[in-house]
């Protein structure tokens, strides 16, 4: 069953994908610029222009060059680099580790701080410290990557002296960017928990587990996290595909030579192939991302198996 869960879902993802590549496509295609202009300058000669335009068969029908590009996505060739010539797949391989590296550190950051706080509050739910626990995760929610990491960096790097500004020269340099991407999804995993708990402590096993005289620790931790576990994991699987939304701003605020920088200098150089190939690899991270997280919730919880 789970196989042909497998199969059906990456059935699925190629409209989808597909969808994603062609509107992608129409829209650089559309926006305002020449890559022409940005390689050779608005300076340049007529006649340079063209050869450089002809050399890159930007003077093809707009339709053959999406069937071009299509026909290069099946045999495994993304294009090459309308910038230094390099092949595509080999840029965005570069660069993919790297910002693995900082989701992986984001996702674990968020995970240690949401649990202990949507618990906590769950526990206490009602009272004030409920309140000022939900009130900090909507803060986090609220505050944007754009004005966070620059705040941090002010604080941490500038004034305190604690942390490098930006790049990761050094060990400690993820540090800042991995508190910024990672405090939006510590406050969506937290108040997902709380909720998922409340819901679990509310259910009818529970209350048959209570009145059985299950003692209220083992209640709290073994019934009633096998329960919330389910949300919880389904949404911290689904993370890991929102992640790289955030990276794109988090990476351009530190100097971070990740996917997310490399997708902003594509757009900025109007360098077509470049941002293709980026957006298609994060489309396939979130098509993933989502299938993990409908195995998990078919591994977690039997009804879905059920059904």
């Amino acid at each position: 069953m789970l196989g042909r869960l497998i199969l059906m879902r990456l059935l699925q993802a190629i409209p989808t994908l597909l969808g994603v590549v062609t509107l992608v496509f129409l829209l650089l295609h559309l926006v305002p610029g020449d890559p022409v202009d940005a390689l050779l300058g608005e300076m340049a000669l007529p006649a340079d222009r063209e050869a450089l335009r002809h050399a890159l068969h930007l003077d093809l029908p707009l339709w053959q060059q999406y069937i071009s590009y299509l026909s290069g996505l099946v045999t495994g060739h993304w294009g090459i680099s309308l910038v230094d010539h390099r092949d595509v797949f080999s840029l965005i391989a570069e660069r993919l580790p790297v910002t693995a590296r900082l989701a992986a550190c984001s996702l674990l950051l968020a995970l240690a701080l949401a649990l202990p706080l949507g618990v906590w509050a769950a526990r206490h739910a009602g009272s004030g410290r409920d309140m000022a626990a939900m009130g900090f995760s909507l803060l986090g929610v609220s505050i944007p990557n754009f004005w966070l990491g620059p705040m941090l960096m002010l604080v941490f790097a500038v004034m305190l002296g604690w942390l490098p500004v930006s790049g990761m020269d050094q060990p400690d340099s993820i540090v800042l960017p991995a508190v910024t991407l990672g405090t939006a999804l510590a406050a969506v995993l937290s108040r997902m928990a709380r909720s998922s708990w409340l819901e679990a402590m509310g259910s009818d096993a529970l209350r048959t587990a209570r009145a059985m005289g299950v003692g209220e620790r083992a209640l709290w931790w073994r019934h009633a996290g096998r329960l919330a576990s389910v949300p919880v994991v389904t949404m911290f699987a689904l993370q890991m595909g929102a992640v790289l939304g955030g990276a794109v701003i988090t990476e351009t605020v530190f100097d971070w030579p990740g996917l997310g920088r490399l997708t902003i200098e594509a757009i900025q150089q109007r360098n077509y192939p470049l941002v293709q190939g980026c957006v298609l690899v994060i489309a396939l991270i979130y098509v993933g991302a989502n299938l993990v997280a409908d195995v998990l919730g078919i591994l977690l919880d039997p009804r879905q198996r059920r059904a």
